[in-house]
């Protein structure tokens, strides 16, 4: 190090969006600590492993109520480090929570050896598929659902029999910190369940750390592409579930009440920070001037900040985001029907509305990750489905109709649909959740988020050897020609 270099930091602290307040101080955790980390657990993963899944259910359902029982105190952690109302907070782990009962229960039942049948030419072998854990599982997670969403890789992967690895946003690792602190209780401290603090590079360093056999992302489109390339580097699968530009329809059937709650509960609720939201509505123009006005009744009624409907923007260079976001909406000739560029006022912004919004605005085309929304009349709903449909992402969608809704949602490119709600997929442990495009790849949730975390492993066995060789030097010209008629008889008419 040279004199004019500065040593990195060996601890970093925790603000509260709201005040700017210190709520703690965590290390930076370094490549040398992630390693270490990472051995540890595979050390955890082992004995995990062993114990079997009659047993791994049993403590994750302790697990589970421990986390009911502190319910409170976690969502305190949440509050401070996000910002967000207490109910808000609240909610996540009453989700997170019944994730991971349901990941508990089924895991033995998905993952278990699932006989196959061997077909007429292999019928002397049984034949049988087993799914079994990685070991150690990286998860990075977001600091918009710091506990929800983390869960949905941290439940299913030790459900599976993975030991895991995890390293929290820097803006909400003490919420990382209070999970593992509580299924420690649970597993007598074994190292089954750990956290690694820091910033970029500590991730990073997870990514690259000999011993982890998957990595599981949630974050910016970017900075997937970033743990990609990490993993490239030693083959490491990733499961990556990115931002996205979520939108819905509504058609001229529609009930017009609930689909403008839906969309103002899917903008503005947890200040518009849902990957999974609302962030474009495309309402049909018979429809549409009456929609718009229950959209506006709705959202003038909500206000950000203390006591509010919702808290600040938790990362403070999102609300440069937002701001640039309404100024070119604006700027290119839509409409604010609610707020406007008054509306930014760090950490907080009070809920816009815009209409009449071109197609190329960044508004439309980017995610905006706050409580903007954009809301376009369309003609007719294969144009409404064209518009949705333009875009690289591709995770969530919403759509409103009384009679076709199943049959729009089936025509969206996106991992998601609610028909007649919003979000609803989340909330269902079977679904599996992600997304196509720029929205990344794989599933958490749901049996396809059990399997996600488990390497299939086929299995033949002989039970008798056939009275005919075919895989053997042995095998006569006869046999084969025996083989070919047999063939033909079965698959060529």
């Amino acid at each position: 190090m040279t004199a004019t270099e500065a040593p990195a930091p060996v601890t970093f602290e925790s603000l509260d969006p709201r005040t700017g307040d210190v709520v703690g101080t965590h290390p930076v955790h370094d490549e040398a600590a992630v390693r270490a980390a990472v051995a540890r657990a595979a050390s955890g993963a082992a004995w995990w492993d062993g114990i079997g899944a009659a047993e791994r259910k049993r403590l994750l359902a302790a697990w589970r109520a421990v986390l009911v029982r502190k319910l409170d105190d976690l969502a305190g952690v949440v509050v401070e480090e996000t910002g967000k109302p207490i109910d808000d907070a609240r909610l996540e782990l009453v989700l997170a929570i019944d994730h991971l009962d349901w990941a508990a229960r089924h895991a033995e039942k998905v993952l278990g050896r699932r006989k196959v049948a061997p077909g007429l030419l292999m019928g002397n072998q049984a034949a049988s598929v087993t799914y079994r854990p990685y070991g150690v599982i990286g998860v990075i997670g977001p600091w918009n659902y710091p506990v929800f969403t983390p869960m949905g890789s941290i439940a299913y992967a030790l459900a599976a029999g993975n030991a895991v690895v995890f390293k929290p946003s820097e803006l909400t690792p003490g919420v990382g910190v209070a999970l593992a602190d509580t299924f420690a209780e649970i597993v007598d401290g074994r190292p089954v369940l750990q956290v690694v603090t820091g910033f970029g590079e500590t991730g990073a360093a997870l990514c690259r750390a000999p011993g982890v056999g998957k990595v599981a992302f949630t974050g910016s489109t970017a900075t997937g592409k970033r743990v990609m390339a990490a993993c490239a580097e030693s083959l490491t699968p990733v499961l990556v579930e990115c931002g996205g530009k979520d939108a819905m329809i509504v058609d001229a059937d529609a009930d017009l009440d609930a689909a403008a709650d839906a969309a103002v509960w899917g903008g503005m609720s947890n200040a518009g920070q849902t990957c999974a939201g609302v962030e474009r509505v495309y309402v049909l123009d018979a429809v549409a001037e009456e929609f718009t006005a229950k959209v506006v009744a709705k959202s003038r009624g909500l206000h950000a900040g203390s006591g509010g409907a919702y808290g600040p923007m938790t990362m403070p260079a999102q609300v440069d985001v937002v701001r640039r976001h309404v100024d070119d909406a604006l700027a290119r000739g839509g409409r604010a029907v609610v707020g406007g560029a008054e509306s930014v006022h760090p950490p907080f912004v009070e809920p816009v509305v815009i209409v009449d919004v071109p197609e190329d605005s960044c508004a439309v085309t980017e995610e905006t990750f706050g409580p903007l929304l954009v809301v376009n009349r369309v003609p007719d709903v294969d144009e409404a489905v064209r518009r949705a449909n333009a875009t690289a992402y591709g995770l969530g969608a919403s759509v409103f109709s009384r009679a076709r809704g199943e049959e729009i949602a089936g025509r969206l490119r996106c991992g998601m649909v609610a028909v007649n709600g919003v979000i609803s997929f989340a909330g269902i442990p079977g679904l599996p959740f992600g997304g196509v495009g720029d929205s990344g790849f794989g599933r958490i949730h749901g049996e396809d988020g059990l399997r996600e975390f488990a390497r299939p492993q086929a299995v033949a066995s002989q039970r008798f050897p056939l009275p005919v060789p075919v895989t053997s030097f042995s095998r006569s010209a006869r046999t084969m020609k025996a083989l070919i008629g047999l063939v033909r008889v079965r698959h060529g008419r």
